[in-house]
């Protein structure tokens, strides 16, 4: 097998209500700050890849080409917009891998975007449920029912979790006060969290405003370089394994909706590929777009057995200070979802870890790293295994 490409660059905006007025103006910011940040100019770059989901946000569509007009430098590279639901990022990300790996191209850059904010909640809310099996799905009322269905059956299978979600998003809000493009920096408490109010409604029975990730706008870019390029980079992380596994769109063609079979698939796959364990991580960042979702994805990574996550939850396993901590970022949950950034922005996280450079983050001796970015309810499913090479 060929040696991945790398990373040898990278730009992340901030994540919140952005001032920037569409994403044309987001791209235009951060494909230039990623391409200083690995020195590599814009005729250097052989393939632009950029990842907006857009789902009905916006009346402009094309954003591969639209990267060329925030950036003109970069309006004769060929370009491709890549879109995949809620793993968009990723899925820009790895086409530009194989991009490279095929010998089509040296180096490339992959931008993720997205502008939400803006939208209407009924806008925002359509746009979000085209990420589900709408004949089927649409009953649900939105993409937060769609998941509080999914809670409900696992509260019914294996008891009411609602303290363990709520733990789950406490952790992730007080990683994310260390987080400087965390969308919300606040240490919010488990019983904020726990307890259904005022400022944290039940957005969808059982789920409360704090089991659901942020509405954000946002950008994130990579320069990805071949491995004999990146060697002459000042820093270099490479994919020691990575996968994609789908799993069926309509949540009725599966036998177990708890299963979350598709994110075990490509994580089996991934470690496969790396000659690695779970258990040789030295921590993960992984979608959260719902908390219930973190849940699952421990049961199905073997964290956990089915029905146990509680455990490992309790005993603080996944805090930034345990033995395996889980998105000591933040996570979606408080380093907030736009969402064609999002997979983008799991990869950057993990790659300042991996170069100690991610101050009140930092997990120390991070060696390797895991993300998981899937797109809908656990359809499109990308898991990486990321390593310092240089």
């Amino acid at each position: 097998m060929t040696e991945s490409p790398c990373m040898i660059g990278w730009a992340h905006s901030n994540f919140g209500k952005a001032t920037e007025p569409d994403v044309e103006s987001l791209l235009a910011t951060i494909t230039e700050a990623a391409l200083q940040d690995a020195d590599v100019t814009a005729a250097q770059v052989d393939g632009l890849f950029v990842g907006v989901f857009n789902g009905g946000l916006s009346s402009q569509g094309f954003a591969g080409a639209l990267a060329g007009v925030a950036q003109p430098e970069l309006a004769a590279v060929p370009a491709v917009q890549v879109q995949n639901a809620c793993a968009t990022g990723s899925a820009a990300l790895y086409a530009a891998l194989d991009f490279l790996a095929s010998g089509r191209g040296g180096i490339a850059l992959v931008v993720g975007a997205e502008k939400m904010t803006h939208a209407e909640p009924a806008v925002l809310n359509d746009a979000l449920l085209t990420a589900a099996y709408r004949k089927e799905e649409e009953q649900a009322g939105s993409f937060a029912g769609v998941f509080a269905d999914i809670a409900g059956s696992y509260f019914d299978r294996y008891g009411d979790h609602g303290d363990t979600l709520a733990r789950i998003a406490a952790k992730n809000h007080f990683n994310g006060v260390a987080n400087p493009y965390a969308h919300l920096r606040k240490d919010v408490g488990f019983e904020f969290c726990r307890t259904p109010s005022e400022r944290n409604p039940l957005v969808a029975e059982p789920l409360r405003r704090t089991d659901c990730s942020l509405v954000s706008d946002g950008a994130a870019a990579i320069v990805l370089a071949r491995r004999d390029i990146a060697m002459r980079a000042s820093r270099a992380i490479g994919w020691r394994g990575r996968a994609q596994r789908n799993d069926h769109l309509p949540l009725s063609r599966r036998s177990d909706v708890l299963e979350f079979a598709g994110p075990r698939a490509a994580q089996r796959a991934a470690l496969a590929e790396a000659g690695v364990d779970m258990a040789d991580l030295d921590l993960l960042e992984t979608h959260d777009c719902f908390t219930i979702a973190e849940l699952l994805q421990y049961e199905a990574f073997g964290l956990a057995e089915p029905g146990k996550a509680a455990t490992i939850v309790d005993d603080g396993t996944t805090t930034r200070e345990g033995r395996f901590p889980v998105n000591p970022s933040g996570g979606l949950k408080a380093k907030g979802h736009p969402i064609g950034a999002t997979g983008v922005s799991q990869h950057i996280m993990a790659a300042l870890q991996l170069t100690e450079s991610a101050g009140g983050m930092q997990v120390p001796g991070a060696e390797l790293a895991g993300v998981f970015n899937m797109g809908g309810v656990a359809v499109a499913n990308y898991f990486s295994v990321l390593e310092r090479v240089k």
